[in-house]
Formats: structure tokens, sequence, C-alpha cells
């Protein structure tokens, strides 16, 4: 089974050849993103392997039907950017990774959020230059005397809340459904709750397109308390970043972290200079340190990894044996 794997960055592919050793499988890595021209890669493959940022769009996955593909696995927990309806037509199974790491994306939401907290950004750009007076904008709240309010209380969530509730944070939650493993880490509550009592807001729902698009907008913003901390982990679709960024500007939101963004792959594993930002990246630029952006490197870490490779290579695996996969999507 010869197969292709999207993304994979020189410190990941250890992880792919170790792990290949149970399967056996033929792997083609490459470093290169799934693109107009890289999809031609897939040309004597069975099977490729995508991570969140290479769109698995009918064009592509027509090409890929041509070119003899059968499985298209993507090593995330979000699918949003493979169109499963295309794949359906086609005749090509597709499968995603369940979970992996919860603590990969809940430490970059903590680090995010006291980072903005403490002002760590301002304070030590400051230091750089030489300049170590101190200011009134490094004033802080330590967060043991905040009030985190988590949307999404699924696995990844709640390891955000007991990270949270570890430094000693009062820690509230929202979430459709009712969880009854909370305990003393996180109480539930109703949004509108969660919204006008956090001090920091961080976001760990899913996204389902159609449904929760841009969930954070001027609406949701506000209710919110005025001073708050936002921080997104999740998917970049589940807000209006204008919203947002307007929110930011007022100062209704104090500062904002955020590791996705819609339409990400316009902006990220790119490098860009400054004279060349469109009008998003550039009122974000205007923004810091009350506005930051991580690439997208949340599940970038060894144990997050380990556990999507792994999946998706059980998930080929059982399509190959068994003609279907308890993770599969189409």
């Amino acid at each position: 089974m010869r197969l292709l794997c999207y993304g994979v960055r020189e410190v990941e592919r250890p992880f792919f050849e170790k792990y290949n050793e149970k399967f056996g499988f033929d792997l083609v890595l490459t470093e290169k993103m799934l693109n107009d021209e890289t999809v031609h890669l897939a040309e004597g493959c069975e099977a490729v392997m995508l991570r969140g940022n290479c769109p698995g769009s009918r064009q592509n996955l027509e090409i890929y039907k041509n070119y003899g593909v059968k499985y298209v696995l993507t090593r995330t927990v979000g699918y949003n950017h493979v169109d499963l309806e295309a794949a359906k037509d086609l005749g090509l199974k597709v499968a995603y990774v369940p979970f992996y790491s919860p603590n990969a994306i809940a430490e970059l939401a903590l680090t995010l959020a006291m980072s903005l907290a403490r002002h760590t950004q301002y304070t030590t750009n400051k230091a750089k230059d030489g300049d170590f007076k101190i200011d009134n904008f490094m004033f802080s709240k330590e967060i043991r005397k905040s009030t985190v309010g988590i949307i999404g209380l699924g696995k990844i969530g709640f390891t955000a809340a007991t990270l949270f509730n570890g430094v000693g944070a009062n820690v509230i939650g929202y979430d459709v459904v009712e969880k009854d493993y909370l305990g003393d880490v996180c109480k539930q509550v109703d949004l509108d709750t969660l919204l006008k009592e956090s001090d920091i807001i961080s976001m760990h729902m899913p996204y389902f397109k159609g449904s929760n698009d841009e969930f954070i907008n001027k609406e949701i913003i506000s209710k919110m308390k005025d001073g708050v901390i936002l921080i997104n982990t999740s998917r970049g679709e589940l807000q209006n970043v204008d919203d947002i960024l307007d929110a930011v500007e007022s100062g209704k939101i104090q500062a904002f972290g955020t590791d996705v963004l819609a339409n990400e792959t316009k902006y990220f594993n790119k490098v860009t200079a400054p004279q060349d930002f469109d009008a998003l990246m550039t009122r974000i630029s205007g923004l810091y340190p009350r506005v930051l952006v991580t690439p997208h490197v949340g599940s970038y870490t060894d144990e997050a990894v380990a556990n999507m490779v792994e999946f998706s290579y059980e998930n080929l695996q059982e399509f190959i044996e068994t003609g279907s996969s308890k993770n599969q999507l189409a």
C-alpha cells in the first residue's frame, strides 16, 4: 500500500517511520502541503494522508480518483477541509482521527492566556530594546483571581479547564451537552452566564459548517465582560475576526490570542513580508501585542503527532482488512 503523507515536517518524520514498523506501508513523505501542484504527487499512490491545511476539495479528490487513490486520511479531529459529499460521489473512503493529546491544545490555550494577561510579549520586547522601565501597561490581574470560561467541554476543553483550575482560577464552562465528569474542576453554566462573568474565555468547541459559523460575533461579544481576554485554539470558522478586532480596538476585548483563522491556508505555512500584508494581517499586526496569532501549532507536539500518525495508520489498515473503519466519514 503506497501512502502519500502531506505536510510532514522534518521533526515529524521519525514518528511516521517508527509507527510504520508495525504496518509496513510504502511511505511517501513530503513537507509540501496539498495544492494545485502537489496534488499530482499522488500518482501511483492508493492512499493519501492530509493535515488540516490541506484542501480536500472536489477538484483535488477527482484528481486523486483518476490516479487510483482509494483512501483519504486526515490526521486531524476536524474534517471541514475535506469535501465529504464529493468523496462519497467518487467512491473514496475517508477517515479522521477521533482525538489526540488534549494537552497539546489546552497547554497552548493556557500559554496564550497567561502571556496576554501578563503582557509578556510587550514587556520582553521592551527589554530586548534596552527599555527596562516598568509602565502602567505591564500591570496585571493574577489568574487565580480571575474567572475563566471554557466554551466546549469535550476532552480538550476539560483538559484546559483542569490546567486553568491548577493555577488557581475559578473555572466555569458551557457546552450544549450536560457533562457529568467535571467534578470540582469546572462548574457548567449557561452561555450568557459564562459571557457575563468570565475574565478569560477559551474556545474549545467543534466546528460544524452551516451550524455554528462565526459563533463569536458582534452580538456574542456585546454580552462579554468588559476587558475580557479571548482565546481560540479550535477553528477559525468559529469567529468573525473583524468583529473581534473591532472589539480589541474599542477596548471591549482587552486582548485576543488565536491559533486559527478562517481561510488560514492563505496565511499559514508561508512567509509574507509586512509590506505585502493584506488588510486583515495589517490590522492584526497593528494591534500587536494585544493580538497574538500562532500558525495552527496547537497539535505540534510530540504526543499529538504520535497519536495522529498511529490513528491514521490504524484507520488505513482497517480499510484494507475490512473495507471500513470505526473512524470512517465517507
